[in-house]
Order: C-alpha cells, then sequence, then structure tokens
C-alpha cells in the first residue's frame, strides 16, 4: 500500500468512526429521553392511575423504544460491516445493546402497570416516586459517562462512581420501603405486587450500574 492509498485508509476510517460516535450519541439522547417519559409517566400513574394521559405516554414510549431499537441496529451493522475501530468494537457492541435494555426497562415497567394496575397507596407513593426519579438520574449519570468513555475516558473513572453513589441512595429507599408495604395491613398479594414493582424498578438502577462498572474496566484497558 502507497502512502497515499494509506491516507486515504486513514482518512475513511475517522470519517466513519465519528459517524458511528454521532449515532452513538443519538442513542444515547433517545435513552436520556425515555428517562424522562419515565418519571413523567409513573408520576401520571401514581395521581391518576391508569387514565387516559398515563396511556399516551406509555404509547409514546413504546415509540421511543423502537427509535431506539432502530439506531442499535444501526449501530450493529456499521460496526460488524467496517473496518471500524476495531480494538474497541466488542466494547461499543456490548455498551450499546446494555444500554438499550434500560430504555427495554422504562417501557416493560409501564406496560406492566398498564396491564395489573396496582394500587399504590398514599403512604407509599412518596418512596415509589422518589426511587424512580433516583433510578432515572442513575441511568442519566451512566449516559454522562458513557459521552466520556468516547470523548474523554479519564473522566469514566469519576462518571462510574457517580453512578454507583446514586444506585446505593436508590437501595436505601427501595429496602426501607419493602420493608414497610410488609409491615403495612395490606393483603399479601397486594404486598407482593407492590414488592415486584420495586424490585423493577431498582432494577434500572442496577442495570445502570453493572454497564458502569464494565465501562470503567474498558476505559482502563484504553489507556494500556
Amino acid at each position: 500500500m502507497s502512502f497515499l492509498d494509506f491516507l486515504k485508509s486513514e482518512t475513511r476510517l475517522l470519517q466513519t468512526s465519528r459517524q458511528v460516535e454521532e449515532q452513538v450519541d443519538q442513542f444515547l439522547g433517545v435513552v436520556l429521553d425515555a428517562g424522562r417519559l419515565f418519571i413523567d409517566s409513573f408520576n401520571t400513574y401514581v395521581a391518576e392511575g391508569a387514565s387516559a394521559a398515563f396511556t399516551r405516554r406509555f404509547q409514546d414510549m413504546k415509540v421511543l423504544e423502537q427509535r431506539g431499537d432502530d439506531l442499535r441496529r444501526t449501530i450493529e451493522t456499521e460496526l460488524y460491516t467496517r473496518t471500524l475501530i476495531p480494538d474497541l468494537r466488542s466494547d461499543v457492541l456490548w455498551l450499546v445493546e446494555n444500554i438499550d435494555r434500560v430504555t427495554n426497562l422504562y417501557k416493560s415497567n409501564l406496560f406492566r402497570l398498564s396491564i395489573q394496575r396496582p394500587i399504590i397507596p398514599h403512604v407509599f407513593q412518596d418512596g415509589f416516586v422518589t426511587l424512580t426519579q433516583l433510578s432515572v438520574e442513575c441511568s442519566e449519570a451512566l449516559i454522562k459517562t458513557t459521552r466520556a468513555f468516547f470523548a474523554d475516558h479519564t473522566a469514566v473513572r469519576e462518571g462510574s462512581k457517580s453512578v454507583a453513589d446514586l444506585e446505593t441512595r436508590a437501595d436505601e429507599i427501595s429496602t426501607p420501603l419493602v420493608r414497610d408495604i410488609f409491615g403495612s395491613d395490606l393483603e399479601l398479594a397486594e404486598k407482593m405486587q407492590l414488592m415486584y414493582f420495586v424490585e423493577r424498578i431498582d432494577a434500572i438502577a442496577n442495570q445502570a450500574e453493572d454497564i458502569a462498572d464494565q465501562l470503567a474496566i474498558s476505559a482502563i484497558k484504553r489507556r494500556i
């Protein structure tokens, strides 16, 4: 290969890398939008139950989730079909596929609310709302950390710590919330149903922390 051919090859690779990074950034933006919509949808459910307003928000979430899936498939195709950052291909694929599961958790939680329609007693509503807020904040911190992975991976470690701190705060809400639920006078079936939703909302924060931990490892690999 001549030096000119080499330069042309490198130019194409850099252009493709930037294109994929832009697609990843769009994908992360969808996850952020889904998180904000999840908070709005859950708060609507707490206030109104499975109302028409909640149903509209659930439909909006399905549209966002589909948009995220489309972007994920586009990114995967680019990574599989082009000689793009070969040393990072597996890390980026893993990241996109696992972050996509966060949006899936948002949608699946709303779907289960629409089907099961649990009654959340007033005494537990603040706990559910706070847990939802913290879980989404944990996801948002993950998105910020992921963007740092592409722009300045020296900042990933601090971002990962921020995600872990938020996940801990979520645990500090979910654990006593479950304890209070089972200490109440509700029927056992109602207790089990409410506990299920606590665990499913908390799973968002757990998923974000797991991804952030792996992201920190990948950032270390990039520095070696």
